[in-house]
């Protein structure tokens, strides 16, 4: 079963059971998901599903944060209930260690096909293959803390 249909059976129990924070979750996802594959003509795969979940929880954060500097912690607990939900939708994690042992795989072999050490220049190609290689299973401000401590050495 595909994530795009796994989320549309969630959506199903969540209004049989009528719970309605998570069921509104999900229609904002699947709104989400279908105005993507309407905007670039596509039918989208599971790796195409997890970006878009990790946009919208990135989006959800963003809130989280100006809610709380606003004073106004009931929105900010609403949004923290959001991510609650689509956090479900993603795979498990890399932590930080891990990420850091990738990018330093993809720094060295980088550094093998260029033929010369890493320098700071290299910061966009050094992260465009980290960015392929750790897609949905990483945060990218991660991946981008990990490659500016690959290249600061």
């Amino acid at each position: 079963m595909s994530l795009k249909d796994r989320i549309t059976e969630d959506m199903k129990t969540a209004m049989r059971a009528k719970e309605a924070e998570r069921l509104g979750t999900i229609r904002l996802l699947l709104a989400a998901l279908k105005q993507k594959e309407v905007d670039e003509r596509i039918t989208l795969d599971d790796a195409a599903v997890i970006a878009v979940v990790d946009k919208l929880i990135k989006q959800r954060k963003d809130s989280v944060s100006q809610y709380s500097a606003a004073g106004r912690q009931d929105l900010a607990d609403k949004e923290q209930a959001e991510i609650t939900v689509l956090t479900a939708y993603l795979p498990q994690r890399l932590d930080a260690a891990e990420v850091q042992a990738r990018v330093d795989a993809l720094g060295d072999a980088l550094a093998a096909e260029l033929g010369r050490a890493l320098a700071a220049g290299d910061m966009g190609k050094l992260m465009g293959s980290a960015k392929a290689a750790l897609a949905g299973i990483a945060e990218m401000a991660q991946v981008s803390a990990a490659v500016k401590s690959r290249l600061s050495r």
